[in-house]
């Protein structure tokens, strides 16, 4: 190979093919392969450079391999037949070439994350790029560690079908859903099951990231399942620093569009008022006149300036509408009262669905009414 004659020798081929050591083939296995990566090749060469690396391959002494495949793990030269050799070979040798090398298929990845155990599994779930393909076997294939990293990579292409795989196969651990709910994009199905299925800090993060129903949005604020950030929004009314409690979420990233809107289904339209003007670094009294006294579009600006997500918008103008067209007196239904008539307000917006959506939410405004009626029962048995 004439291009690389100054730096490489056909002594150096003799000491790969009869050196005495394996340490010596090494040496000569590492220069060799250097040797390559750097030199310009014509197809002849590159037919012989080939042959050379299949030699590397065989040999008995893993220093060799193992030179090639550390050296070449990036390089388009390796020959496909030696990297799915060296894939099979032990982990010190499979994981450099199985963790970056160009040469092998989707199907050559896909059949290795089937057979090939966890250890590979994982190096290939944290390869800098990977197909759909890819991705449907590790969903349906791997381990919990290396479906979380599959997950955690960004250059990772999932189809809707295999993140629904990894949430059903995974719903026990919170490491694959959490990782799952921080990806960059995730289709709508996902979401909304994943909402029902982590914790308040990852469910926060969903809904300020990801594309929800409003109807999911009211049914998480209405629910009858009291959660940890609901426990929050209810110390509102037992501070008398409202504006410091507002100030002291904020500062530990509590301060969502979650919470502002379980805070705001509950009837506080105070802490709305203050979560509005910290988020937007408005002061309160123009934020007050913007929620209340601007018309229809002094929320919508107020809220946009707050950086809150606009696919929750219709959710917030329903619950401010619905305060502003009722008088709290304080008595033992008032939330009640006020969730029945958020949820009736959000079946009149002409944005709302089709049929499906509309059923929906009449069955939900009787289950808000069925257990209001049992609440006041109840109490007055007691």
């Amino acid at each position: 190979m004439a291009t690389t004659r100054a730096a490489l020798t056909d002594g150096d081929i003799r000491t790969l093919v009869k050196g005495a050591t394996p340490d010596e083939r090494a040496a000569a296995a590492h220069k060799i392969c250097r040797a390559l990566e750097i030199a310009p090749l014509a197809e002849e060469d590159r037919a012989r450079a080939q042959e050379i690396l299949r030699v590397m391959a065989q040999d008995a002494a893993e220093l060799v391999r193992r030179a090639l495949a550390v050296t070449l793990k990036n390089s388009p030269l390796v020959p496909r037949d030696v990297a799915l050799r060296l894939a099979k070979d032990v982990e010190s040798i499979a994981l450099p070439i199985l963790g970056a090398s160009p040469v092998f298929t989707d199907a050559d990845l896909a059949d290795i994350v089937r057979l090939g155990g966890p250890v590979r599994q994982v190096v290939i779930a944290k390869r800098p790029r990977l197909s759909q393909t890819v991705t449907g076997a590790i969903a349906e294939y791997g381990v919990e560690r290396a479906v979380e990293a599959a997950c955690a990579n960004d250059n990772a292409d999932f189809a809707e079908q295999a993140l629904q795989a990894v949430v059903k196969r995974f719903e026990q651990s919170e490491r694959v859903l959490s990782a799952v709910a921080y990806r960059d994009a995730l289709p709508l199905s996902v979401t909304e099951k994943l909402v029902h299925m982590v914790g308040d800090a990852v469910r926060d993060h969903l809904l300020d990231h990801h594309a929800v129903s409003a109807e999911l949005a009211l049914e998480i604020a209405t629910g009858a399942t009291e959660r940890a950030t609901i426990d929050l929004v209810d110390q509102v009314g037992r501070t008398a620093d409202v504006k410091g409690f507002v100030a002291h979420l904020h500062k530990n990233d509590r301060l969502t569009a979650s919470l502002l809107l379980r805070g705001l289904a509950h009837g506080h339209m105070t802490f709305l008022e203050w979560g509005l003007s910290e988020l937007a670094s408005v002061p309160h009294h123009r934020t007050w006149l913007m929620i209340h006294d601007a018309g229809p579009l002094g929320l919508k600006a107020i809220y946009d300036r707050a950086g809150l997500p606009a696919r929750l918008y219709g959710a917030f103008r329903a619950g401010v509408d619905t305060y502003h067209s009722m008088e709290f007196d304080g008595g033992t239904r008032d939330r009640e009262r006020f969730q029945e008539r958020m949820l009736q307000r959000f079946l009149t917006q002409p944005t709302l669905g089709g049929r499906e959506d509309m059923d929906y939410l009449l069955d939900k405004m009787d289950k808000v009414s069925s257990a209001a009626r049992k609440t006041c029962q109840a109490r007055a048995q007691a």
